[in-house]
């Protein structure tokens, strides 16, 4: 059988090493593309029963390497149709000025990333917004009051060339 060892984070350890083979990543491709595949129909695809397919799904989601299911929407139908990125510069460089930033995003109308960097930024955000004069509100009545905040660049997406939530396995 061809098996690769594949790191998984634990939630209460830290992380472990864990075996999936072939047919672990055949499940995990297929539900990429489409996780609302009925059982019987993946199974079908990954050459198994339908019970011992069920069965190794919810290993997969035991061992954390399918942590949730979601339906992913059309931002423009959804009148969010602009992507924003945003580089925030924090005025002091302190485990308390990022948590507080931390928080505080997590409250931001349209956030849908935010992460720590390295280099000129402390962090990039991801918005999507109705158009620019959503974003100019969102920007004078939400960004502007994110604490300990000394500089915002924003950058408006002209053509999303790629983006994809699929991992290759």
């Amino acid at each position: 059988m061809n098996a690769r060892k594949v790191r998984v984070k634990s939630s209460s350890s830290g992380s472990l090493s864990h075996e999936i083979d072939r047919t672990d990543k055949a499940i995990l491709r297929a539900l990429q593309r489409d996780a609302s595949l009925a059982n019987v129909t993946l199974a079908t695809k990954v050459n198994l029963s339908a019970p011992a397919c069920l069965r190794r799904v919810e290993r997969l989601k035991r061992l954390g390497l399918i942590t949730g299911v979601v339906a992913l929407l059309n931002p423009r139908a959804l009148d969010a149709g602009m992507l924003m990125i945003i580089g925030v510069v924090l005025d002091r460089s302190t485990p308390d000025s990022f948590a507080d930033f931390e928080m505080a995003t997590v409250k931001v109308s349209g956030c849908m990333e935010c992460h720590v960097v390295t280099g000129e930024f402390d962090y990039f955000m991801l918005l999507r917004t109705r158009d620019s004069d959503s974003f100019n509100r969102l920007h004078a009545e939400q960004l502007l009051h994110l604490p300990g905040v000394r500089q915002i660049r924003s950058f408006m997406v002209l053509k999303q060339v790629l983006s994809t939530t699929q991992f290759p396995i």
